[in-house]
């Protein structure tokens, strides 16, 4: 897999797409994102790694879709009707990150973005990319897609590393 490129600065701002998660916000890079799209049935695809939980027709296109929540070792998101599917495009393939919710694009300066804390990412954690700090309100945890791919490809491996 190629490392994932540096945060695309647009005159030193970041272009955010924002969702709830687990109780937190998080966020992509709007340069991923194709479209956020109303949750609906998923039809299973048989032996495919564990968090592709199957495939939809999105206007004529099979995508497949992940949990975000899974991903992120966490419960899978409810089904409910505030649910999305957030269509990206990561290194050529198109998938849908399932998401409680969607809930703002952010358009940032570059300065508001910090690196994750150095204890977390010397112990080997690489969920977050960067982590967006926003004055009287909580931050906001910037999504690595490499991280979310790998996931996804180690997911379809046997042994005690499979899954999230």
């Amino acid at each position: 897999m190629a490392p994932e490129r540096n945060i695309e600065l647009d005159d030193g701002r970041v272009n955010l797409a924002c969702f709830a998660l687990q109780g937190n916000l998080y966020a992509i890079e709007v340069l991923y994102l194709r479209e956020i799209v109303h949750c609906q049935a998923v039809t299973p695809l048989p032996k495919a790694p564990a968090l592709i939980e199957g495939v939809i027709d999105l206007r004529g296109a099979v995508v497949p879709v992940v949990d975000l929540g899974r991903v992120l070792g966490g419960e899978a998101v409810k089904q409910d009707e505030r649910a999305r599917i957030a269509v990206v495009q990561i290194e050529g393939m198109v998938l849908g990150l399932r998401v409680e919710s969607a809930t703002d694009v952010l358009s940032v300066d570059a300065n508001q973005l910090e690196a994750p804390p150095a204890l977390a990412t010397q112990s080997g954690y690489d969920a977050v990319r960067a982590v967006l700090r926003r004055s009287k309100d909580v931050p906001i945890l910037v999504l690595s897609m490499d991280h979310v791919l790998e996931s996804i490809y180690r997911s379809a491996r046997p042994g005690p590393e499979a899954g999230a």
